[in-house]
């Protein structure tokens, strides 16, 4: 069996700092799919407010490409590297891109917010329990913080807004 160099997948891009949408532009004159979700801000200047587009994700921008197109991604003025483990590019699951885009579609506001998982060590942000640190857990259906001794291997558990948590 010949193995498909043409297969397209989704790629992250990490790029220079403000130079997301320039990297967006430069890989659509070149006929490249490319993906850059962006959030409305109000910036405040000295005279004025304004109602301004930024990046989703400060320095990523997401790509689909073929392997043999991985040079001319690489080149584009901007691109620090093609996300990956080592110097292989990795690609991102076509379902996370289409919740993604499904997100964007979408009329509900969002925005960026720190990558949560289950087991994460995390620190409290607001709240009664402000500054203490412990691991994020899940219990039906809803957040719990777990504070424990390591030396007597004991915990007590607290359920907790999850917005109010920042990874550690």
């Amino acid at each position: 069996m010949i193995e498909q160099t043409h297969t397209l997948h989704w790629y992250a891009l990490r790029t220079r700092s403000r130079h997301e949408k320039v990297v967006r532009d430069q890989l659509g004159k070149q006929g490249i799919e490319q993906l850059l979700p962006t959030v409305k801000r109000l910036s405040q200047w000295k005279d004025r407010k304004k109602e301004i587009e930024v990046p989703l994700f400060s320095c990523y921008c997401f790509v689909r490409f073929g392997q043999n197109a991985k040079l001319p991604v690489q080149q584009v003025s901007g691109v620090v590297e093609i996300v990956g483990s080592g110097s292989r590019p990795e690609p991102i699951p076509d379902e996370e891109i289409e919740a993604l885009k499904t997100l964007m579609s979408s009329v509900l506001p969002y925005d960026p917010h720190p990558y949560l998982h289950e087991g994460m060590a995390v620190e409290v942000t607001r709240g009664p329990l402000q500054g203490v640190r412990g691991i994020l857990l899940r219990k039906d259906k809803r957040h719990r913080l777990v504070v424990g001794i390591r030396l007597i291997q004991q915990a007590a558990a607290v359920e907790i807004d999850v917005t109010d948590v920042a990874p550690v």
